[in-house]
C-alpha cells in the first residue's frame, strides 16, 4: 500500500518525486491527484479527501457482494450508484473550462469536474478494490474501463458513468472531431496512471496559456515533469515549450536531460539544434 502524506509542501514534493520514480501503473492515482491538487490549496487537510475516497471504495464494495464479485456489470453499477448517486459527481458541462474542475480537491468538494478528474475517482476506487480499472486514450474525454479476462465494459465519468457502446463513441467523436471522422483501434488504447495525471494537469497548462498566464504553465509543466521525469516525448515538448516561453537555463537543462535519455535519432537531432540556439541566447 501507498505511504500516505501530510499537507506540507516539502512532504508533497518529496513524494510526487517518489511517485515519478515508480513504474506506471504502481502509481497511487488518487493519492498522487490529491498532492497534486495539494501544491494550490496548501492548508487543506489531505485527511479529509483521504478518507472520502475510501469510503466510496467501501460503499463500493458494499454492493458487490462475494458471489458477484466477478461481475463487471455489477462493478459498474455499484461505481455510477454510489460515485453519481449517491455522492452527487457530475459533469461540470457549464462551467467545463473552470480551473478547480482539474484540482482533485476542488472536484471532491463541488462535486464535479472534467472527464479526467471524475475518472481518476472511479480509477481510485476501482484500483482500492483490486478491480483491473484504466483510462482509454478518447480524444478529448477521457472513458474507463474496467475488465475481467475478455469482459469489458466502457464508463463515461462525466455523464453520471454511464455504460457506453460503439455507436455511442462513434457518436461522440464524430461530435467532437467532425462527422467524418470514425473510431480507430487507438481510440480504446489504455492510457497508464501516470498518462492519466499527464492529462489532467495538462488541462491546467492549456487553461494558464489561454489566459495569458505563462507562469502557471510553467509551474504545472514542472509539476509534470516531476512526476513523469523519464517521458521522453514530454521532456522534448518540455524544453520546447519553455524555450518558447523564455525560460532559457529551464529549456537548457530539460533539453540535456532528454539528450542524455533519447536514442531516437530523429527527435536528439532536432533537441540538439534547439539546445545549440537555447545556448546561444544564454551566451
Amino acid at each position: 500500500m501507498t505511504a500516505r502524506y501530510t499537507a506540507g509542501s516539502t512532504k508533497i514534493l518529496s513524494a510526487l518525486k517518489a511517485f515519478g520514480d515508480q513504474e506506471d501503473n504502481d502509481i497511487d492515482i488518487g493519492e498522487t491527484a490529491l498532492l497534486l491538487a495539494a501544491l494550490d490549496q496548501p492548508d487543506a487537510d489531505l485527511m479529509v479527501y483521504r478518507e472520502h475516497l475510501s469510503k466510496i471504495a467501501a460503499d463500493v464494495a458494499a454492493l458487490v457482494p462475494g458471489t458477484s464479485t466477478h461481475n463487471v456489470t455489477k462493478r459498474m453499477r455499484a461505481l455510477s450508484d454510489v460515485i453519481t448517486s449517491d455522492r452527487g459527481y457530475l459533469g461540470d458541462a457549464d462551467t467545463y473550462d473552470d480551473p478547480q474542475n482539474a484540482n482533485l480537491i476542488n472536484v471532491i468538494d463541488r462535486r464535479k469536474g472534467l472527464p479526467v478528474a471524475l475518472a481518476i475517482i472511479y480509477l481510485d476506487v476501482a484500483h482500492r478494490l483490486g478491480w483491473a480499472a484504466t483510462g482509454i486514450n478518447f480524444p478529448g474525454h477521457l472513458m474507463i474501463r474496467l475488465e475481467r479476462g475478455t469482459v469489458r465494459s466502457i464508463i463515461d465519468p462525466f455523464n453520471g458513468g454511464i455504460e457506453r457502446n460503439v455507436a455511442d463513441l462513434r457518436a461522440l467523436l464524430k461530435q467532437m472531431a467532425g462527422l467524418d471522422a470514425e473510431l480507430q483501434p487507438g481510440h480504446y488504447s489504455p492510457i497508464s496512471s501516470r498518462d492519466t495525471l499527464i492529462r489532467l494537469l495538462n488541462n491546467i497548462k492549456l487553461r494558464a496559456l489561454s489566459g495569458n498566464d505563462p507562469e502557471r504553465a510553467a509551474e504545472i509543466m514542472d509539476r509534470m515533469l516531476l512526476i513523469a521525469p523519464r517521458r521522453l516525448q514530454l521532456l522534448q515538448e518540455a524544453g520546447e515549450f519553455y524555450a518558447g516561453i523564455g525560460n532559457l537555463r529551464r529549456a537548457a537543462t530539460v533539453l540535456e536531460e532528454f539528450l542524455a535519455q533519447s536514442t531516437n535519432e530523429a527527435r536528439r537531432q532536432e533537441a540538439a539544434t534547439l539546445l545549440h540556439q537555447v545556448r546561444s541566447r544564454l551566451n
